[in-house]
């Protein structure tokens, strides 16, 4: 979530919140349900044993995957610095409550969590994550990792070379191993893709920068949901539960949000950091009022990296060489060219957000119009399901003979393709790849 600079007219308060960051700004990167949008841990979507039969005749041949890192600690602790010394401002003023009191050891206890297990890397649950999902894929499909020794297909792990990428590539990889001990001689070095994994910052993601950077109608919109009256009255009833009310009003309406922004931080990593340490951060904040915190969090993911406005897609066009990707493991599996039995990515909500919304998948389907803004009353679109941590696209590839079919699952949901693939037969999840191609129009992307 960007910030907006905190401008205090009150001068003791100012340099509380100032001090710390440039220009009064604290950086919060997330939130969930509504309540923590994407900083929300995964869980999966449906119970496999739900899933529909493979179609008769048809075995397993080839698995690829999109997932997100896991859960992970906040990427600084600047948030929880500029609430510490908010907290000590109020404290030698005799401004806190007695939540206000209680909540300072829960920040610094998360602090020292989060610096342990080091700003931006992932957490005890994170891994956890990861390592569930893999045991999961292993087991929905036995026949397919049970013959790739003997077959000596490789499996592929390929990450955006960040940190918490690439010990989410390890995690899930270790799991499988661990499974089954004959797939570690398969699983090929780890290796890095910026142009695939983190193409919002790579060459591919120059123009979508400069929207990011330059777009006046971008900034106009976020700008205008941000300055709700909602927003300074879900502050000051947030702060309020901390800070008196003398102390609060003192505030400027731009401080109080900034601090607000930096506490609702606080409140939507924490269950990230859950095998950590046992936080209660429910106790100091109302969801009411982080939830709206969740939903401005979510409207700058929406028109950043989500539908974004009906008239562009310079937010998810870029994605393009990821959707390609796809396509083009299934047809080297289908060509005999493929080496793999499996392909595995890992990467971040900034191209998992695009991605869903190239492929219109559940939930990223609409864009808003630029004279309506994004709202919960009128888009379904939630960071929460489009992109928790952890989140996942995974392709699952049968054969019959010359035949090919393909089965997604979001989030280990059995998903339709979008409106105009044409499924094997009437509610089925599985698509001939001829039909998926036909109906992306790879002809076309291949020229």
């Amino acid at each position: 979530m960007r910030r907006a600079t905190a401008t205090a007219t009150v001068p003791a308060i100012a340099l509380a919140l100032v001090a710390l960051l440039p220009g009064g700004v604290a950086t919060a990167h997330g939130g969930g349900e509504t309540l923590y949008a994407t900083k929300t841990p995964y869980r999966p979507q449906q119970d496999a044993r739900t899933y529909q039969r493979v179609p008769a005749g048809f075995v397993p041949v080839f698995t690829e995957n999109v997932s997100r890192h896991g859960s992970r600690a906040a990427t600084s602790g600047e948030d929880g610095e500029l609430v510490l010394a908010l907290l000590a401002k109020a404290g030698a003023d005799g401004a806190l409550t007695s939540a206000g009191k209680a909540f300072g050891a829960e920040v610094q206890g998360l602090l020292d969590a989060m610096a342990k297990v080091g700003y931006g890397e992932l957490s005890g649950r994170g891994k956890q994550e990861l390592r569930d999902t893999a045991a999961r894929l292993r087991k929905r499909l036995p026949a397919l990792f049970g013959a790739m020794p003997a077959k000596n297909e490789r499996i592929d792990v390929v990450s955006s070379g960040k940190g918490r990428a690439v010990d989410s590539g390890t995690e899930f990889t270790k799991a499988l191993v661990a499974a089954d001990p004959a797939l570690g001689p398969l699983v090929g070095p780890a290796r890095t893709d910026a142009d695939l994994l983190y193409f919002h910052k790579s060459a591919g993601g120059a123009a979508y920068r400069d929207y990011l950077a330059n777009d006046q109608r971008l900034a106009a919109t976020l700008k205008k949901i941000r300055e709700q009256p909602r927003t300074d009255a879900a502050a000051r009833s947030m702060l309020r539960k901390l800070f008196s009310a003398s102390f609060v009003n003192r505030m400027t309406a731009a401080d109080r949000v900034a601090a607000a922004e930096a506490v609702y931080s606080l409140y939507a990593i924490a269950p990230s950091m859950s095998a950590e340490g046992d936080w209660h951060m429910d106790r100091y904040i109302d969801s009411r009022d982080a939830s709206w915190f969740g939903y401005l969090d979510d409207a700058e993911s929406f028109y950043e990296a989500g539908p974004g406005f009906n008239d562009s897609d310079i937010t998810y066009r870029m994605a393009d060489v990821l959707l390609d990707d796809l396509f083009r493991q299934v047809e080297a599996k289908k060509a005999g060219t493929s080496e793999f039995g499996a392909v595995l990515r890992f990467t971040h909500a900034e191209e998992i957000m695009p991605l869903a919304a190239l492929m219109k998948l559940p939930g990223s389907e609409r864009p808003a119009s630029p004279s309506r803004p994004y709202t919960y009353a009128d888009n379904v679109w939630r960071g929460s399901s489009v992109a928790p941590m952890a989140s996942n696209i995974q392709w699952d590839v049968f054969r019959k003979g010359s035949t090919y079919l393909v089965r997604m699952l979001y989030n280990e949901k059995e998903t339709a393709f979008k409106a105009g693939c044409r499924p094997v037969s009437r509610g089925s999840f599985f698509y001939n790849l001829d039909e998926l191609e036909r109906c992306f129009d790879r002809a076309k992307a291949a020229r």
